[in-house]
């Protein structure tokens, strides 16, 4: 029986996706909140809203009605972290695989996409699946390799991996569903930390220190979690706040590069039409170290920052004045 799949959310990632899915010949159906978006996808195959300059295959069809997803063997969940709830609450409940592809912390609640979702769709059988993935390189067909973290386990891997595997789109298995959500949410909030760096030309030797102290703050988290440190030094941790953390195609990033530039938060967000998750995650994902006990000075220091309780300059002279101590926990 063939299985049909479909994708939630159209997104510059969301189409990304289809297009990908859409590659091997498979017809894909996109779901797009916007009527004229769905207009365009289906009757000129682009989507100059949220990936211009892309001519997407005549396999992907678009709907505006969430219903009709329903249907669907296999959903991809691409809309964004904090409007999952309400679009899953839309979604007739049915034990289906949803595959989560948003990264962040539900503002609110302080729940990963995987809690938010099992309540908005208890009968789902929930994966997982992110990693170092900008939208235009994937869209391109250029090469790509992703966690697809099964909370089924292996049966629910072997049903999903063919159906997402392409020759340029590689998946790797884990059942660390936990960890690779804390990956895709830390490496947000770092990568706009990241980008401060670059705004005030701090030059390579700041990012690349702030990239491994970074990594060492999500570890932290993600341990006192559950998650694994395997999971967190794969292609959903550290691969992904590699590249987010490297790359004005990054929004996070380019959200921090505006304010090291001297923009406010709420300059470098208007009228944007992608969102940068990261600048909702920060203040929750701090809220829970805080109350765990768990040290994210760069994490603060990002929140600081968006926040408008402190300059770039500011934020960065009181990170390097920090105590002096060991690099590892636990050395003497």
């Amino acid at each position: 029986m063939m299985i049909r799949i479909g994708v939630i959310g159209a997104g510059a990632w969301g189409t990304a996706l289809a297009q990908s899915l859409a590659s091997d010949g498979s017809e894909v159906l996109l779901w797009a909140r916007e009527a004229e978006l769905v207009s365009e996808i289906n009757a000129q195959h682009t989507n100059s809203l949220y990936l211009p300059g892309t001519a997407l295959s005549p396999l992907i069809r678009a709907t505006g009605e969430l219903g009709e997803m329903a249907a669907r063997d296999a959903l991809l969940v691409v809309v964004p972290a904090q409007h999952l709830a309400r679009v899953l609450s839309g979604l007739p409940d049915a034990p289906r695989d949803l595959v989560l592809c948003a990264k962040g912390i539900e503002a609110g609640s302080g729940k990963l996409m995987a809690d938010v979702a099992q309540e908005a769709a208890p009968s789902a059988r929930l994966a997982v699946l992110s990693g170092p993935t900008f939208a235009h390189e994937v869209a391109a067909g250029l090469p790509t390799a992703v966690t697809l973290a099964c909370s089924g386990g292996e049966a629910q891997w072997q049903r999903l991996a063919p159906l997402i595997s392409r020759p340029m789109l590689r998946p790797y298995y884990s059942d660390d569903v936990t960890g690779a959500e804390i990956g895709g949410a830390v490496k947000n909030v770092l990568a706009i930390a990241c980008g401060v760096v670059e705004g005030l030309k701090l030059g390579q030797n700041a990012r690349a220190a702030l990239i491994a102290r970074g990594y060492a703050e999500m570890l932290r988290f993600g341990l006192a979690r559950g998650a694994r440190a395997e999971t967190l030094s794969g292609l959903c941790g550290l691969g992904d706040l590699v590249l987010t953390c490297s790359s004005t195609s990054s929004r996070n990033f380019s959200l921090g590069k505006a304010l090291g530039e001297g923009m406010s938060a709420g300059q470098a967000l208007a009228g944007k039409n992608s969102v940068a998750e990261g600048a909702a995650t920060a203040p929750i994902l701090s809220e829970l170290a805080r109350r765990e006990g768990i040290a994210m000075p760069i994490v603060d220091a990002v929140c600081r920052l968006l926040a408008g309780e402190a300059a770039a300059g500011e934020v960065v002279t009181d990170l390097l004045a920090r105590p002096l101590r060991a690099e590892q926990e636990g050395a003497r």
